[in-house]
């Protein structure tokens, strides 16, 4: 079983798809606003199981399957792999998430420069005072 949240442009979807004996169940859910982690997993645990129950079962015919089974296990690997590349960031939350790290990682780097010039500063001051207590009274 497997449920894919995405957003299409106007509203968030989740899309079922279950795999049984007759074939393959594809029963596909309205989110509306963006589901937060909870929602997503009450829809799981609450409304999943009757919209299974109510979805028609599909039952593949050879052509329409996209991956033969004698397609090697690596080979499929790597289409996914190609796929999920190809894909891209898509959704509004990745982006914002992409965003606060990059902001997260500018703040660490300006801190960590200050802090280090602060210690260069430091180190600088307390070498010159050296210096000079042993010139003193000389």
């Amino acid at each position: 079983m497997q449920l894919t949240v995405f957003f299409d442009g106007q509203f968030w979807v989740g899309v079922v798809e279950a795999q049984t004996d007759n074939g393959l169940k594809v029963a596909r859910h309205l989110f509306g606003a963006e589901p937060t982690d909870t929602e997503v997993f009450a829809f799981v645990q609450r409304a999943l199981p009757a919209l299974l129950d109510e979805a028609s079962v599909a039952i593949p015919n050879e052509a329409a399957v996209s991956t033969p089974s004698g397609v090697s296990p690596k080979r499929r690997k790597r289409e996914a792999a190609a796929a999920v590349q190809a894909r891209g960031v898509s959704t509004y939350a990745q982006d914002m998430l992409k965003q606060e790290m990059e902001a997260r990682r500018q703040e660490r780097h300006s801190t960590t420069r200050q802090e280090q010039d602060e210690e260069r500063g430091y180190k600088r001051a307390r070498k010159v005072q050296k210096a000079k207590e042993k010139h003193r009274g000389h």
